[in-house]
Order: structure tokens, then sequence, then C-alpha cells
């Protein structure tokens, strides 16, 4: 398992859990989806995935606080049909149209087999894997990715045309943990000052790496931009919610459409057990299909206590001391 950084401190996941509510509640956030974001911070940071849990919170405040996100948005369906959805966000989070679109589209596929959303007019939606672990439950396979504005100039480096967008993939197991990918695609790509350590050398040596790297990213933009009715041209997009510029695509389907769902998922059993056999990249914790990795440090963090290391305790120490909370360490 990766160590979490020497000046870390512990903290209880509950405690964390109720700061970041109490943060949304003081934000305007109305109940429901003050529980539902806490939920998801927490469960980030209990995987080891800090980029998206609760230091998090600090950036949906300046957000909603600057008045370029909208704190209490009216979630509506805008087009229906037995396999499909499109979910407005109305100028919000992401996090609350997309779990409502992903949890209808999950409803539609035990129906009909498979469904797909899209949702849009709307912030940040968090990490990907949130909604395709929705999936494995049901015996389902998932796919989820999200496009943001672009405002493409001639001149820009090609990795802008990715953006910086995730994706996640998800399948289930029977004994074993899901497989569960997610990740930003280009996020080691971006940037010009300073560039990214050693991205250009990277981009030397092996081309066909970051190209695959700019090609998936090209997706996130296409499926979760573009078809959400986002414009290539960001001149002529419409945000009255400057911060709410992103879209979002989800894909699930039933395992039985094509076998049986108990076999697929013993058959991924056998697949994790002979890739933990297998020898790992040099300096890593081990040999683990997606997703394994996270569930042991659940594990550890949730009986020992969430590491915070320094720049996440400032950032909650921060938003502590603008809304009069206490932070979740005292």
């Amino acid at each position: 398992m990766k160590q979490p950084p020497p000046d870390a401190i512990r903290v209880d996941p509950s405690r964390l859990h109720g700061f970041v509510h109490d943060v949304a509640r003081a934000l305007a956030i109305p109940e429901k989806q003050a529980e539902m974001l806490a939920d998801f911070l927490i469960a980030n940071d209990l995987r080891g995935v800090s980029s998206h849990g609760s230091a998090l919170i600090q950036r949906y405040m300046n957000e909603i606080r600057s008045g370029r996100l909208n704190p209490v948005p009216e979630i509506s369906t805008v087009h229906e049909t037995e396999n499909s959805v499109v979910v407005d966000g109305d100028g919000g989070l992401g996090y609350f149209p997309a779990y409502d679109a992903t949890c209808k589209a999950i409803d539609k596929a035990e129906r009909k087999g498979m469904a797909a959303m899209v949702t849009r007019n709307h912030g940040h939606i968090g990490a990907a894997g949130i909604y395709t672990r929705l999936s494995v439950p049901k015996d389902q396979i998932a796919f989820m990715t999200s496009g943001v504005q672009l405002n493409l100039n001639p001149g820009d480096q090609i990795y802008r045309a990715a953006g910086m967008s995730p994706m996640s993939f998800s399948a289930p197991a029977q004994t074993e943990p899901a497989l569960v990918f997610d990740c930003g695609v280009t996020h080691d790509l971006q940037g010009e000052n300073p560039p990214p350590p050693f991205r250009d050398a990277v981009a030397r040596l092996t081309p066909g790496i970051v190209l695959r790297a700019i090609g998936f990213g090209t997706i996130c933009q296409a499926w979760g931009g573009l078809l959400t009715g986002m414009p290539a041209d960001g001149a002529r997009a419409n945000h009255p919610y400057s911060a709410a510029h992103q879209g979002a695509f989800f894909f699930t389907c039933r395992i039985d459409l094509f076998g049986d769902a108990e076999s697929f998922k013993a058959e991924m059993d056998d697949y994790t057990a002979r890739v933990r056999e297998l020898e790992p990249l040099p300096d890593t914790a081990g040999a683990y299909l997606p997703g394994h990795l996270e569930v042991e440090y659940e594990r550890s963090y949730r009986a020992d206590g969430i590491p915070l290391g320094n720049g996440h305790q400032r950032r909650l120490a921060e938003v502590a001391s603008e809304l009069g909370i206490e932070p979740p360490w005292e």
C-alpha cells in the first residue's frame, strides 16, 4: 500500500463526514444533498483518493459563495425513453444530477437490459467511479465519463483537446472486490507554466502512449461534453452559473444479456487471483486489478482513521475558519 504523507494526522471518518455535511448545510445546500455530498467525498478519502475527497469542499464553497454554482438547484428530467434519460442540473454541483440519472439508467437496464444517461448544466461530478460502482450490485457492467467546456485557441498544445476529464469502467466479481477502473486520462499531460515534468520527453520516447491518452480524453469530451449539448466553441456556450460547465455520460448493461452472470463473476474471481500472483511494476504495492488497492485502503482507514496531510489540513482549516465551523480534528 502507498503510505500516507509523513505529516499526516488521522481523523475519524464519521467526524470528517460530519464536517463536510455541516459545511454543505452552511452553504445552503439542502439536507438530503448535503448528506449525499458528504457520503461521496468521505468514501473517496477512505479509498485513498484524496484528490476527490473532502479537500474538494473548499473548491465547492468558493464556487457557491462567489455565485458560480447554484446551491439549491432544481434537478429536472428533460427527456426520457425506456432506455435513456437526460437530466438537467440547474447550475448546481454535478453529483446530484449525475447520481439521479445514473440510478434511473440502472433501473432501466434492469428492466430492458441496457440503458444510458446524459446530464448537463452542472459543476464537478467528482470521481467517475462513484457512478460505475452503483451498477456492481445489480450484476451490470458500466462506463462513465464527463466533459468540460473547452476554449481551444489556434496554437494551443494538442494536449488541451483532451480536457482533464475522467472515465471509469466497472465489472462485478463473486467474492473478490469488483473491478473499478477510474482515472483522469490526461491529468499528467496538462499545464504549460511550467509543463508537467518529463511530459515532452515521454511524448518523444513513447508517442503512442501519449496519443492514446489524448484519444481517451477526446472521447470524454465528445461523449461527456458535446453529446450533452456543450459546444466546441466556448464563445457559443451559455452557462448562467459559470462553474456549471460540465456534462456527463453513463452507460450500463446487464451481464446476463451475454451469458450467465454468476459464471462471469466466478471467472472474475479467478482472474483476480491470477493477477495477484503476477510480478508488479517496480516500486508499487503489488499486482492489483483496478479498484482493489482502494479496498485495502478503506479497510485500514476505517480502523485507524483517514490520513490528512498538511495541504489537506490547511484547506479544511480555511473552510472551518471562513464558515465558523470547528475543524474535524478538534
